[in-house]
């Protein structure tokens, strides 16, 4: 599994669907660079289980991310024809109309493989022919982007296993902090809390305010 923390997102150009309903040809991360942060995320596939509790509570949750200049971007293997069938599905019917934020088709699996969250890969078997090992769908990878286009966390679940929107704002706000203030954050850290100077003296104050 690639550690991507540090380097440059990787870029790519996809089908995506916007505001619920609209199919664009090109949607880029690209266009973020400059303006905003970016948590991006990938989901194994379309009309299944955990999928939608994670998806409709990033929605939930949506005002929060405006509030802190972060766009949503979700992504899966799925084609976009799927992803615009799964919006216009009421929830009621294992659909996820509301959701507004932008979902992008990696029907190529190109980009999952980028990002090196595929479950899976092609081979050649023992008769020289072509097979896929492993699942045709992306692990549940996320990746919190800045404004220069550089991945500072990122974290990978198992498909079983749904994620924290919680630790996503939490992982934000510390990133934020760190950025206005130039004070990292210590364990557990949550928006309000002192940060830390890089330096003993800082780190010793903190620790004795523990105790």
């Amino acid at each position: 599994m690639a550690v991507l923390v540090g380097k440059k997102a990787p870029l790519f150009d996809a089908q995506a669907v916007v505001n619920g309903s609209e199919i664009v040809e090109k949607f880029s991360l690209s266009q973020f660079i400059g303006k905003k942060h970016v948590v991006f995320f990938f989901y194994p596939m379309d009309f299944t289980f955990v999928c939608p509790t994670e998806i409709i509570a990033f929605q939930e949750r949506m005002k929060e991310f405006e509030d802190r200049n972060v766009a949503v971007v979700g992504c899966s293997v799925d084609s976009v024809f799927s992803h615009h069938a799964w919006l216009n599905t009421p929830q009621k019917q294992g659909g996820i109309e509301g959701v507004k934020y932008p979902l992008v088709s990696d029907f190529s699996k190109s980009i999952s493989e980028n990002f090196d969250v595929l479950a899976g890969e092609y081979d050649y078997n023992e008769e020289g022919e072509m097979e896929f090992e492993g699942e045709p769908a992306a692990y549940r990878g996320l990746f919190l982007i800045d404004k220069q286009g550089v991945v500072r966390h990122q974290v990978v679940n198992d498909m079983p296993l749904g994620r924290s929107v919680d630790e996503v704002l939490r992982m934000i706000d510390a990133l934020q902090f760190y950025e206005e203030n130039g004070e990292v954050c210590p364990a557990d850290w949550h928006k309000g809390d002192k940060g830390i100077l890089e330096n003993k003296e800082s780190i010793s104050e903190y620790l004795a305010s523990k105790q």
